[in-house]
This record gives C-alpha cells, structure tokens and sequence, in this order.
C-alpha cells in the first residue's frame, strides 16, 4: 500500500466515522464492509481459530456501532476498531479456556481437538512464515507492517505499552529472517 492510498483510505474512514456519528446507518454499513474483513483477520491471528474470530468480531461490531458516537477522534477508528477487537478475542480465549478446564474436569481422557483445514494459512512463503510466529509477535507484525498501523497505534489496538509493541516486532523479524533464510537455502 502506498503513502498517498493509504491517506486516502485514512481520510475515507475518517469521513465515515464522521457521518456515523451523525446517525448516517449507510456509513455503518461501509465501515463494516471496509473493516470486516480485517477485523476477522486480526481475530485469527490473536486467536489461530477462524469461528473463534468470526464470533468474537461480530460481537466487536455491536461495540463498535454502539460506541462510535463516543470515538472523540475520528482518525483513531482503526486502532479502537482493534483494541475493541483485541478485547473480544480475549474474552472469547478464556471462556473456552475455562469451558476446557470444565470438559477436563469431568473427562480426564478427552482428546485435543484436529486443527480444522479451514486454519491452513496463505499460500505465500512470507504469510506462511508469519502464521508461524506467537501469537502476540504475528498480531503486531500485521497491524504494524500488513495493515499500516503506528507503532502508537499497534500499541493502542493491542491494549500493550508500545514498547512492547517495538520488542515485538524486533523478535518477529529476527525470528522471520531466520525462518525466511532457511526458505531460501532448503
């Protein structure tokens, strides 16, 4: 993505938070069918479960309607959009947590579930690696590098300090030009 697309695109958001605010349900509606995807997308990276993100940024969605009027600046809807979603996924994460320690209480012998090929990750070599890193270092990697975010506002969207956020993609680079020279060499 460019500088210039993407300050159009900022300025796009920008004016659709506006016109949210104003009560304009169109305005809604693009925003959702602008963010959706990505949203979803940074579900599945905090979470590596596809059904798990998608329910945890329709519930983001009603947070997001409901809170936008309160959004006192419109260029950060990207980060909120985010933080709020960070904060689904989270919630999400540890009811199945405890649902786990509840099935593991009563069946000692319960099996871990298959990954489901619906997670087999991008084709590309780099997505791959990507998809390999932890958690935390692939959701700050792709806020920050794939989707354009500040080092602020990957900081914001994670709910972490942004130092964190900096020692977290140092690890995800060092740990991706490692990865990505073994490619290279194999």
């Amino acid at each position: 993505m460019n500088g210039a697309t993407h300050l159009d695109e900022r300025t796009t958001d920008a004016w659709l938070v506006v016109a949210a605010q104003a009560g304009d349900r169109r305005a809604i509606d693009r925003l959702v069918a602008r963010w959706h995807r990505r949203l979803v997308a940074h579900g599945w990276r905090l979470t590596g479960d596809r059904a798990m993100a998608e329910e945890a940024v329709q519930a983001a969605w009603i947070d997001i309607v409901r809170g936008i009027a309160a959004l006192r600046d419109e260029r950060a809807f990207p980060a909120w959009a985010y933080r709020i979603v960070t904060r689904k996924t989270a919630a999400a994460i540890g009811a199945r947590v405890a649902i786990r320690a509840i099935e593991s209480a009563l069946e000692d012998d319960l099996p871990p579930a298959p990954p489901s090929p619906e997670d087999a990750v991008d084709g590309t070599t780099l997505r791959r690696a990507v998809a390999a890193l932890p958690h935390g270092h692939r959701a700050a990697v792709a806020l920050h590098y794939f989707e354009g975010l500040s080092i602020a506002e990957t900081a914001v969207a994670l709910g972490i300090p942004a130092g964190t956020v900096k020692t977290r993609l140092l690890h995800a680079r060092a740990r991706l030009k490692t990865m990505l020279e073994g490619e290279t060499h194999a």
